[in-house]
């Protein structure tokens, strides 16, 4: 018999539940200084290798809403780890295939699997975390997968130039498959019957404040995931070693870890529409800075920058995605992923052919300009939510 865990009794995500958003972390990041190794060794243009990157992050965000209902149908944890098995598999595939097409093939596999880790996880904290306390347990999982980035950026790009991308890609295959092992015994929370697939999607879809979340988080992450992957290239376009620009862009993940911490305390006694300010005025702070300028030291202080962007404007959207629709929970928190990273994969495939041109001024001062919009839009909406009286299971605020 499955073993249970109580609703709202928990202060964090178990450990193992943990580790595995550090894996899948590491791996939604370890391509970003790749891609030049990548388009080198297998012969290809810097924007073809581009898909490897895009092709991940559009599988990533659209079986999203797959995962988020099996996970309701099915439980969090036996997703997660049928998520965790197929995204092993598929790492160790993407390290020995030898040319571009079966890569990518491989990527989006990995890609679309790994997808099932970290919004489920979110759920878990959503079933199992009071109110109270969730921003803080968000933020503290936000805050390991920092690390993870951080080394996904810096160590992968270690790794990358002294034995090639593909032990980059081997080693989160093997985490994985250690993680599907730890995860058999976490408990799993009690969830809601589902009446039907069809009305649970039409459930979530059918709420405005959720389908705001989505929009906004469409457009975070086009501005935020899509643009970050070319800071690492920016560097190597100049000449600068792989090593180096991964060491620049892991300054991303510092950042996400020292300012969630902060976030954790600020949620206390701050509303959510003010940390989302200071998160959007961080985000376009960091893009205009290597608008102006593209070196070692302006791509470090932006990426410094932008880990904090994400620790405030995130954690407080995820927040909001884990309340808008509660009886529907992990479906709603799918769709808030799969909307994040279909904006990655869209911007990250518009901006090729500006990386493959040098053009990057240009591509992180579009980007600032974005972000100025997500951030007045995202701060006003969320005041607005959180003046409306409470109305429970109809997706108000609770």
């Amino acid at each position: 018999m499955t073993q249970t865990v109580p609703p709202a009794t928990l202060a964090k995500p178990p450990l193992a539940m943990t580790v595995s958003c550090f894996v899948s972390s590491f791996d939604r990041f370890a391509v970003t200084p790749m891609l030049v190794l990548i388009a080198v060794e297998l012969d290809v243009p810097l924007a073809a290798a581009v898909a490897v990157a895009s092709g991940y992050y559009l599988a990533y965000g659209l079986s999203q809403p797959l995962w988020g209902v099996l996970s309701d149908r099915f439980g969090r944890l036996r997703v997660m780890r049928v998520a965790l098995l197929g995204a092993a598999l598929a790492g160790l595939v993407s390290a020995l295939v030898p040319e571009l097409g079966t890569l990518v093939a491989a990527r989006i596999v990995a890609g679309a699997c790994f997808g099932g880790v970290v919004p489920t996880s979110l759920t878990y904290v959503g079933d199992t975390v009071g109110v109270a306390l969730r921003q803080r347990a968000l933020s503290s999982l936000m805050g390991v997968m920092a690390v993870g980035t951080a080394m996904a950026t810096g160590v992968g790009g270690l790794l990358g130039d002294l034995a090639g991308w593909r032990l980059v890609f081997t080693v989160p295959a093997l985490c994985a498959l250690a993680c599907v092992l730890a995860l058999r015994t976490v408990p799993e929370p009690p969830r809601a019957e589902i009446a039907g697939l069809g009305r649970h999607i039409r459930t979530v879809l059918s709420r405005p404040w959720a389908l705001l979340v989505f929009s906004l988080a469409f457009v975070e992450g086009a501005v935020l995931l899509g643009t970050m992957a070319f800071l690492a290239t920016a560097l190597q376009h100049q000449g600068i070693s792989t090593t180096v620009a991964g060491l620049g862009t892991a300054a991303y993940g510092i950042g996400v870890g020292l300012s969630s911490r902060l976030v954790m305390r600020l949620s206390r006694g701050r509303p959510v529409w003010l940390l989302m300010a200071l998160g959007g005025a961080q985000l376009c702070v960091a893009y205009t800075i290597v608008a102006v300028s593209v070196s070692v030291a302006t791509v470090t202080v932006s990426s410094l920058v932008l880990g904090g962007g994400w620790s405030f404007m995130h954690s407080s959207l995820q927040t909001w995605a884990t309340s808008v629709v509660p009886e529907a929970r992990g479906t709603t928190v799918a769709f808030f992923a799969s909307s994040l990273f279909v904006g990655g994969a869209f911007s990250s495939w518009a901006a090729g052919p500006l990386a493959e041109n040098g053009a990057y001024p240009l591509l992180f001062g579009l980007t600032a300009a974005v972000a100025v919009p997500l951030t007045v839009v995202a701060t006003l909406s969320r005041r607005r939510y959180g003046l409306l009286p409470p109305e429970g299971a109809s997706g108000q605020p609770q």
